[in-house]
């Protein structure tokens, strides 16, 4: 089980944080609904308004780019080095926001721990919490200087299509669904259970209190091994962190979600909408 304070931190408590020499703040947006009248970039985003001093989390750093899929996570070593490169080193103190969307900040927050770094923590609410309980902003381009990070990877935090594949015989195994299911047109992964990353959040950039979820969850962990999907591997990250604040120790993002198992033609089930 893991303490919900040890993931999520609150704006009041970052206030007094601010001038610790070691406190690496980074915007983790991810814009998922950019179109032909909106082009902006999550990084003009940021060069718009940040947190003090925050550099800008690009997630394209972090992911493969040999991969047919979004987001595809990058090879362990690589993953130690980029961490290192942004300026994480394991003295670092690290705080992940969004300016919008949780689960831009959930993601890095997996990437940050699947790569083995144990200090870090999601600002609860994003960039909106901090303007409203009255922080300055600034537009000046922040980047951290590089350090020297030694991580140790948590391969256990990632599952991969075979593995889902096997799940899917497996009742000691909870495949989880985490999207709205009018999303993908009620596609979804044989086998699998329901619970919508909507209902872990509040206006999109707040994780609910424990009391929304908990009593539910906790039931969950009799599975072995808990694995949340979505489309490509992002908002599933939030309902993975719901489960280990609810108890359960053994729980993994299955990486490629929808958008590999679609692209495989891998077995399908569709629910009625």
């Amino acid at each position: 089980m893991m303490n919900r304070e040890s993931i999520f931190i609150e704006v009041e408590e970052l206030v007094t944080k601010m001038n610790n020499a070691n406190l690496r703040i980074f915007d983790t947006t991810i814009l998922f609904f950019r179109n032909e009248t909106n082009p902006e970039t999550a990084y003009e985003k940021y060069l718009q308004a940040h947190i003090p001093g925050a550099a800008f989390f690009d997630h394209n750093d972090f992911s493969d780019p040999s991969s047919n899929y979004e987001y595809t996570i990058l090879s362990g070593p690589e993953i130690v080095k980029q961490i290192g490169h942004i300026g994480i080193s394991h003295d670092s103190e690290v705080i992940l926001y969004a300016s919008g969307v949780l689960p831009s900040a959930t993601r890095a927050w997996w990437i940050l721990r699947y790569a083995g770094h144990n200090n870090v923590r999601i600002l609860n609410g994003g960039l909106a919490a901090w303007v409203k309980a009255g922080g300055s902003l600034e537009q000046e381009a922040r980047q951290y200087k590089s350090s020297n990070f030694k991580g140790s990877i948590k391969s256990d935090m990632f599952a991969n299509k075979e593995e889902v594949m096997n799940a899917m015989e497996n009742s000691s195994i909870r495949l989880e669904h985490t999207l709205p299911l009018d999303m993908y047109e009620g596609v979804t992964i044989p086998g699998s259970f329901f619970f919508s990353v909507m209902d872990l959040m509040e206006e999109m950039n707040t994780f609910v209190p424990n009391d929304k979820f908990v009593p539910e969850l906790k039931t969950e962990t009799e599975y072995e091994r808990i694995i949340t999907y979505c489309g490509g591997g992002i908002a599933a990250t939030v309902n993975a962190i719901a489960h280990l604040i609810a108890g359960h120790k053994n729980v993994a993002v299955y990486d490629g979600s929808l958008f590999e198992w679609m692209g495989e033609g891998l077995p399908i089930t569709k629910k009625e909408i």
